[in-house]
This record gives C-alpha cells, structure tokens and sequence, in this order.
C-alpha cells in the first residue's frame, strides 16, 4: 500500500449515507432496531438490575446513541481527533457497561467501535482505534482463545469489507455524477449548435434584407431631399426618414438577437446604460453582478425597451428610474416613470397594453412575474425572474 491509502479518508461519497438505496438504509435500520430491542430485552430483563438501574442504563444507551451520530457527522467532516475522542467515549462506556454486569452491550459497543473505525477512519487511526477495542474485547471475555481469534479476526475484515464496499459505492456515485455532467454538457454544446445554426439562418436572411432596406431607403432620401421644396416632397421625405428609422432600429435588435441566440450576449446593465442614453432616465444597478442566462438577460432587455416604449407613449418627457438588482437567486428589473404632464393617467387606469401582456407571458415561461401598474407618482413595471 502506498503512504495516501494510509493516511486518507475514505471519499465523502463512501461516509455519507446518501449514496445508499431507501430500501438498503430501510432494511439496515430494522436490523439495528431489531438487534438493539433483543439485546436490552436479553440485559434489562434477567433480574439482574433494579428499576432504577434500568433507567440509568436505557439513559447510558441514548447517551451512546447520541456520541455515535455525533462521531458519524465529524468523520464525514474529516476531523480526526474529535472522531477518535467521541470512539474513546464509547469504549469508557463499554467498560462501565461491563463493570455493571451488561457484558453484552459491552461486547457489541467494542465490536462496534472496532468495525465502525476500521470503515470510516483513516487506516492510520483506524487500525490502531480497531486493535484497542478488539483488544480490551478479548481481555474481558470468557471464551476461549480460538474462539476469541477468530471473532477478531472476522470483525477486522468485516470492518474493511464494509470501506471497501462504502469506497466503491462512492465511486459509482462520481462515476455517475461525471456522466450527467457529461450527458448536460452534451446537450448544451447540441443546443448551442442548434442555435448557431439559426442564427446564421437569421443573418442570411433577414439582417441581409434589413442592410439592402437601409441602403435603398438612403438613397431614397437623397434623391427626395433634391427635389424642390413642397408639401407632398415633405411629407414623403418624412416617411421615408421614419421608414429608415425602424429599419436601423429592427436591424440592430436582429443583430441582439443573433448575438443572444450565440450566448455572445453583452452585460445587461451596460444594454440599459445605451437604451437610456438620449432619455431623462437613471440606471441603479444593486447586488453581486454576474452572467445571467440567455433566457433570462434576454426577458429583461425586452421588457425594459417595452416600458421605455410605453413612458415615450403615454408620459412623455417623464423622469425614467430603471433599477436592476441581483438577488441570490433571482434578477428583479423595476422600471418607473415621473409621470410626465399628466398623459400617463390613461394607462394606468387601464393597465398593460399588448406589449407587456407578451412581457408577462415571456416571465411566466421562465417561472417568473411581472407587474404592471400606477406607482407612486407615475407607472411602474416590475420584472421578477429566476437567474
């Protein structure tokens, strides 16, 4: 064996009891139940104790009860000394249990004791802790010599029959762990391609026709903006003008979309900071900032733009306080309004337009909410999700 078999514990796998089976801990529990009543019931039972020893010794029992699981919980935590000093508790009590007459508690707290370390400690403390207990096991009890090897001998290799069968439980719990990480990774990697793959569909296409839009419509504009002054000529170079606006503005939301379909999505507080830019708006940012999800930064950048939308609409020339705050387990975007002059009443007796209706629907498929309604001085939009 090399020196780090020696010196190890056994993997946090092997010392939890997760890694077993409900039935294996059912069936494992209802043995220990089972064999702990007829040990009490062969002790207490023999007219060898009064009643009030018998109550000194069920308290003694709970007692190691408790000093057992307190020795399981420090042996997952890998702390060796506490653990040796809760398995020399234990050993004190099997010797006083053996002193007061209970010699077959005694025997099976220091059978216990010596299988129990040899499977959770490691082998340097472990065989040692192991040869005490079988030790002072053999030094009080009354059968002879043969009989008494071999049962420390079948004790020691149970004890590490049980490590071994605890390590490779352990194993095939990481074993299968690794796997679903695997199996998850792949189905990323696979989704991520899909993605890949539309995006570029959507460049090839749409983004393409939005640019020869754009071309066409600036030409357009040059060519009106030479005819002479009139009506009509106003009236088309405006629509014309508008016309080049929604296709720049479409054109860069396809492009946002495209970079969100390729995870290459930028910060979602640096998006707000530009959607705000030329807007009497403020941007707070609260909370430990990190990388949010597609689905998620996605959802907050549309709902911001529908109520920036909405403010332009209904309040013009309103204050605009957009806070984004990041909480442990969630991203909350409110989005409030000043009220303007007065013109947002409207909307907030009737509540959310369309726009917001499909924003509520977009937080509900992510297991979120949003809220929609008159604050304090003009109307707010709450945006609640899970990130």
């Amino acid at each position: 064996m090399t020196p780090d078999v020696w010196t190890s514990w056994p993997s946090r796998e092997a010392l939890s009891r997760e890694t077993r089976t409900r039935s294996r801990r059912v069936i494992g529990w209802s043995v220990r139940a089972g064999l702990l009543t007829l040990m009490l019931w062969g002790t207490f039972t023999g007219g060898l104790f009064g009643p009030w020893e018998i109550v000194v010794g069920l308290a003694g029992v709970a007692g190691c009860a408790a000093i057992a699981v307190a020795f399981f919980r420090t042996s997952l935590e890998n702390r060796l000394w506490p653990s040796l000093g809760l398995l020399f508790l234990l050993m004190l009590a099997a010797f006083g249990a053996q002193q007061a007459g209970a010699d077959v508690p005694a025997a099976v707290l220091w059978c216990g004791c010596a299988v129990t370390a040899l499977e959770r400690l490691p082998l340097s403390a472990g065989v040692p802790a192991t040869a005490v207990a079988l030790g002072a096991y053999a030094a009080v009890g009354t059968d002879d010599w043969k009989t008494t090897a071999m049962t420390t001998a079948g004790l020691c290799l149970a004890g590490y029959v049980l490590r071994l069968d605890a390590e490779a439980r352990g194993s095939a719990q990481r074993l299968l762990a690794q796997e679903r990480a695997a199996r998850v990774a792949e189905a990323e990697t696979a989704a991520l391609d899909e993605r890949s793959r539309i995006a570029r569909e959507i460049h090839d296409v749409l983004a393409h026709s939005l640019s020869a839009q754009l071309v066409h419509l600036e030409a357009a504009r040059l060519l009106i903006e030479r005819e002479p002054a009139g009506e009509f000529r106003d009236q088309v170079l405006q629509r014309v003008v508008g016309a080049r606006s929604m296709a720049r503005e479409g054109l860069a939301e396809t492009r946002q979309a495209l970079s969100a379909l390729r995870g290459e999505v930028s910060p979602v507080e640096d998006f707000l900071r530009q959607l705000v830019a030329a807007e009497p708006a403020e941007v707070r940012v609260e909370g430990e900032r990190r990388v949010l999800t597609a689905e998620a930064s996605q959802t907050v950048r549309r709902v911001a733009q529908e109520a920036l939308t909405n403010v332009r609409k209904h309040a013009p020339g309103a204050g605009v306080l957009i806070r984004l705050e990041y909480q442990p387990d969630a991203i909350v975007l409110d989005v409030s309004d000043s009220g303007g002059d007065g013109a947002g009443g409207e909307l907030a007796v009737s509540g959310s337009g369309y726009g917001l209706l499909g924003m509520r629907e977009r937080a509900e498929l992510l297991g979120g909410s949003l809220e929609a309604g008159p604050g304090e001085e003009g109307f707010v939009v709450r945006l609640r999700v899970p990130a």
